[in-house]
């Protein structure tokens, strides 16, 4: 008898289980349109390409001749794309008509006169340029020209800017004053007079004082200095901001600007234009906000200059070192008046400077003597700055009927680089202050030609160290 055996089924083989990878995010999409108010500030420092625009057959008063010079410069110093527009047509290579100009330019430079100006502002707007320096004193037909454009999202620096900006990075030098490009530097500068930033700048060139951007406010129907004073609280290549008014423009916010910046870097304020009561006011508001003020344009760029290069100073007692008793009493005069103290040195300094050299005074001030040379100046520095009871020191080189070299005078910024306490040199005199000066130009010792000069570095140094410590950094 047969027998049927069903077949048994076949198992189901099993449902591998699937893990489901989570879905990535989707990216969020760039903005696109103008770019913030603040972000455009960048503009100004930072333009991938810059319209120059101007009329060379135009005959100005002789104070708005900006177009030419300014060609000039950005043509000299600028790495950047420069598109210059002459209406007039007179010059070489340039375009006769904004609206034909290739290329889309951030930064326009306008330098027309009042009449070819109101015509040509909107035109600025529609080629779509992000900031525009309005270098002459416009009247009040394209003032409102230019408030219209800043409604579009243009930014403006001025009117009446017409010393601009630079910067000495990518060698924008957007100013109608030829030539002005200082060395690259921490230090940067907002002036709201053209006259007093030309002079600034002026003196930076010619003591070869190092600069990163500087900014002139003019008029100020747009961009003023608080914001300024923002955007270069951030600026990585800064480290010092100075800062030269006449008035206060929205007291409250310039004072905030300020103290924001100050918790990070120096600033420090040149106020000009008050007297009486209304300069203590001004002198405690500046003060509250944290900020340094300096008396004129020496003072602010020698101060500046300590600040960019030296160390705080996180005491008051300072010591002097010299090779001519004369200038040291005037240093240590200097040092009295400005609430510092002569430093007491110890017993261990003293003893070793006394076997080293047994001629040299060990009080200080320091005086090393007629005869001494480089070796004596870094042995002494070095004992000195290794003294806990010494929190900075001021070094005097002078000359004149000495064995001591220019050069020798590099010893002192070898030796001063070891230590984190400050060093400013003071070489007396003319010739005497040029020569130290181009011995160290490059490097981190500051050289002053007056002992006032050289303490006030070093009170500031004071300053700001305590200001650091007020707000723990």
């Amino acid at each position: 008898m047969l027998r049927f055996f069903r077949r048994k089924p076949a198992p189901k083989p099993k449902r591998r289980r699937v893990v489901k990878k989570p879905r990535k995010p989707k990216a969020t999409p760039r903005r696109r349109g103008p770019p913030s108010r603040g972000e455009a500030i960048g503009a100004f420092f930072e333009p991938r390409a810059v319209l120059v625009v101007g009329a060379s057959g135009i005959r100005a008063e002789p104070t708005q001749e900006f177009f030419r010079p300014t060609v000039e410069n950005m043509l000299r110093f600028y790495r950047g794309k420069t598109h210059v527009v002459d209406l007039s047509g007179r010059l070489e290579g340039a375009s006769r008509d904004l609206r034909k100009v290739r290329g889309k330019a951030e930064l326009a430079i306008l330098t027309l006169p009042q009449g070819p100006a109101l015509k040509n502002v909107k035109r600025l707007v529609d080629a779509r340029v992000r900031a525009v320096i309005a270098a002459p004193r416009y009247e009040q037909g394209v003032r409102e020209e230019l408030e219209a454009a800043v409604k579009r999202g243009v930014r403006v620096l001025g009117p009446n800017a017409a010393m601009g900006t630079l910067n000495t990075r990518n060698g924008l030098c957007a100013s109608f004053e030829r030539g002005l490009m200082p060395k690259q530097g921490g230090i940067a500068i907002i002036s709201q007079s053209n006259s007093v930033g030309a002079a600034i700048l002026d003196s930076a060139c010619f003591r070869g004082i190092g600069v990163s951007k500087f900014v002139s406010t003019g008029d100020a129907v747009d961009v003023n200095e608080a914001e300024l004073i923002d955007y270069l609280s951030r600026d990585v290549n800064t480290r010092v901001i100075c800062v030269g008014i006449r008035e206060v423009r929205e007291g409250r916010g310039f004072v905030e600007a300020v103290r924001r910046a100050a918790e990070k870097k120096p600033v420090v304020v040149l106020k000009g234009g008050v007297v009486g009561e209304q300069d203590k006011i001004y002198d405690a508001a500046i003060k509250q906000a944290l900020a340094i003020r300096v008396r004129d344009v020496e003072e602010l760029l020698g101060v500046a200059e300590a600040l960019a290069k030296q160390p705080l100073m996180l005491g008051d007692r300072v010591a002097i070192i010299s090779n001519a008793s004369g200038p040291a009493i005037l240093v240590a005069d200097a040092i009295h008046r400005e609430g510092l103290i002569l430093a007491k040195l110890s017993e261990k300094t003293a003893k070793a400077m006394a076997h080293k050299y047994p001629g040299i005074s060990v009080v200080n001030p320091l005086e090393l003597g007629v005869g001494a040379e480089a070796k004596c100046y870094g042995f002494t520095l070095e004992q000195v700055l290794a003294d806990p009871g010494v929190d900075g020191v001021v070094v005097i080189t002078a000359l004149k009927s000495r064995p001591l070299e220019p050069d020798d005078a590099r010893v002192v910024a070898e030796v001063a680089k070891k230590f984190k306490k400050p060093v400013v040199g003071v070489a007396m005199g003319g010739e005497d202050h040029i020569l130290v000066h181009d011995a160290l130009k490059d490097m981190s010792v500051p050289v002053y030609d007056l002992a006032e000069k050289a303490v006030c570095a070093l009170k500031a140094l004071r300053r700001y160290g305590q200001i650091r410590w007020r707000v723990g950094g």
